[in-house]
């Protein structure tokens, strides 16, 4: 009778359907020493779930700490006198926007003359590179000349 009761909770065992009281009399079952013989081939797996249990861990892990060295500190340093004059530039060097003058005028009159002082000053560049690009085109038409396209 105890033998098919046995059988019964291994078959059960193995689907995953034994409470933690069956999984319990398995292992006592299989730990006793009057196991069937039929069944003898399932002692190890028992008899290593108890070894299993029992082991623990003795072996002692080395911590590392963290020191902090001299050139460590120094980058930190470094990092922060960086930040501190970035910081103070961009204060010193900033100009309130109504304070700045933008180059308005009230006056059109003043405001015409200027802008033809500008386009005159643009005016006269842009002829400098016209005048350049004549010189390229003499170049060109010299080249021509030699190589006889």
């Amino acid at each position: 009778m105890e033998l098919d009761k046995i059988e019964i909770l291994l078959e059960k065992y193995f689907d995953g359907e034994t409470t933690s009281a069956e999984e319990k009399e398995l292992k006592d079952y299989f730990a006793s020493s009057n196991v069937a013989s039929s069944l003898e081939q399932y002692q190890p797996l028992f008899g290593y779930f108890s070894q299993a249990k029992q082991e623990q861990f003795k072996s002692v892990i080395p911590l590392k700490t963290k020191k902090r060295t001299i050139a460590s500190w120094i980058s930190i340093a470094a990092a922060v006198v960086v930040l501190l004059g970035v910081g103070t530039f961009t204060f010193m060097n900033y100009n309130d926007t109504k304070s700045q003058d933008l180059g308005t005028y009230d006056d059109p009159e003043v405001a015409f003359r200027e802008t033809q002082k500008a386009l005159a000053l643009i005016s006269e560049h842009v002829n400098t590179g016209i005048e350049s690009v004549g010189y390229i085109n003499e170049y060109e038409q010299s080249k021509n000349k030699i190589f006889k396209k």
